[in-house]
C-alpha cells in the first residue's frame, strides 16, 4: 500500500467477490448499462482490433458483448481474483501494474474501475505505453455527483449524533479532472463525456442494499473502524428521505458515469485543435481516420 491511498483494495477485491458469487437479481444494472455504452461506443469505430484487453471488468459483462460485435480478434481479460475470470483468455494481476509488454496490444477498455484505484495517473500511462501506434483506449468511471445525495445524508446524521464525520462514499471525478488526467497521460485526441442515471428507491436501505450487492460499500482506508450503531442509519435514511424524495415519496439516486476515450499517437492523426474550436461529435472523435 502507497503512502495517503485512499483505497483498501483486499476489501474491493472481497466485496466484489461476494457481490459476484451473490448474483443478487438486478444488481448489475450499472455495470451491464455501461457495458451497453461502451460496446455501442466502440461500435462507432470502423475498425478490427487483433488484440483487446478487457481491464478488471470483474462481471464479464463488458467481455460478452465485445463477444458478440465481432470487432475484437483476441480479447483479454485482466482480473485482479481468478474467480472473476470466465471463459476465454485471461491472466489474474493489477491494473496498477499491468502484465502488457509495450506497444502490444490495439484496445483497452475499462468498466467501472480506475475510479478505484489508488494511483489512476500511472495506470493510465501504462495503458498508453501498452497500446501500439494509434491503438484506442475507452473506459467509464464514476465520477462528477455519483451518490451525492447518500453522501449528504450520512455526514449530516453522523454530524449531527456524533458531533463530527467520517468519510462513507468515495470522492468521484469531474470531467474537468478526467479530461487532464487523459492529456498528462499523453493520450491524443481524448474525448470526455459525462452520462447520469437517476434510480429512485422506496428507501435508502433498498439503495445500500443494491450498493452492497454490486460491491460498492464503503471502500475507503479512512473509514470509520469502530461499530455504527443502528441510529445513524435510521437518521440519514429520515434525512434522505426529507431532502430527495419526489413527489411520489420515492428517493432519488444519482449514478454519473464519466466516458473517456483516447488514442496512442500516431503520425496519420489530426492535429489537435485550438482551445475552444472544436466542433466534431464524439462519433466523429472515435472514427478512425482513413
Amino acid at each position: 500500500m502507497t503512502a495517503n491511498a485512499p483505497f483498501d483494495r483486499a476489501l474491493i477485491d472481497r466485496r466484489r467477490v461476494r457481490a459476484v458469487a451473490r448474483a443478487a437479481p438486478g444488481a448489475s444494472f450499472l455495470l451491464d448499462a455501461v457495458a451497453d455504452e461502451l460496446a455501442e461506443r466502440l461500435s462507432l469505430v470502423q475498425r478490427q482490433f487483433a488484440v483487446g484487453v478487457e481491464l478488471a471488468g470483474h462481471t464479464g459483462a463488458l467481455a460478452a458483448r465485445l463477444g458478440e460485435g465481432g470487432q475484437v480478434e483476441r480479447l483479454l481479460r485482466i482480473e485482479r481474483d481468478a474467480r472473476f475470470l470466465g471463459p476465454g483468455e485471461g491472466v489474474v494481476a493489477d491494473e496498477e501494474a499491468l502484465p502488457l509488454r509495450d506497444e502490444s496490444v490495439d484496445l483497452v477498455l475499462s468498466p467501472l474501475s480506475l475510479h478505484l484505484t489508488n494511483d489512476t495517473p500511472g495506470v493510465l500511462v501504462q495503458i498508453r505505453r501498452a497500446l501500439r501506434p494509434d491503438g484506442l483506449f475507452l473506459a467509464a468511471l464514476l465520477g462528477g455527483e455519483t451518490l451525492n445525495e447518500l453522501r449528504a445524508s450520512l455526514l449530516a446524521a453522523e454530524a449531527e449524533i456524533a458531533g463530527g464525520a467520517s468519510p462513507r462514499v468515495a470522492p468521484f471525478a469531474d470531467l474537468r479532472e478526467a479530461g487532464g488526467l487523459l492529456q498528462r497521460a499523453g493520450f491524443a485526441l481524448p474525448v470526455i463525456d459525462q452520462d447520469r442515471l437517476t434510480v429512485r428507491y422506496a428507501s435508502m436501505f433498498e439503495l445500500m442494499r443494491d450498493l452492497r450487492d454490486m460491491g460498492m460499500s464503503n471502500m475507503l482506508h479512512a473509514r470509520a473502524r469502530r461499530p455504527v450503531g443502528r441510529q445513524l442509519f435510521f437518521r440519514a435514511a429520515q434525512i434522505y428521505a426529507e431532502r430527495f424524495a419526489d413527489p411520489d415519496g420515492r428517493l432519488r439516486a444519482t449514478f454519473d458515469v464519466v466516458y473517456l476515450s483516447g488514442w496512442k499517437p500516431h503520425e496519420s492523426q489530426q492535429k489537435p485543435l485550438k482551445p475552444g474550436s472544436a466542433t466534431h461529435s464524439l462519433a466523429e472523435a472515435l472514427r478512425p481516420k482513413s
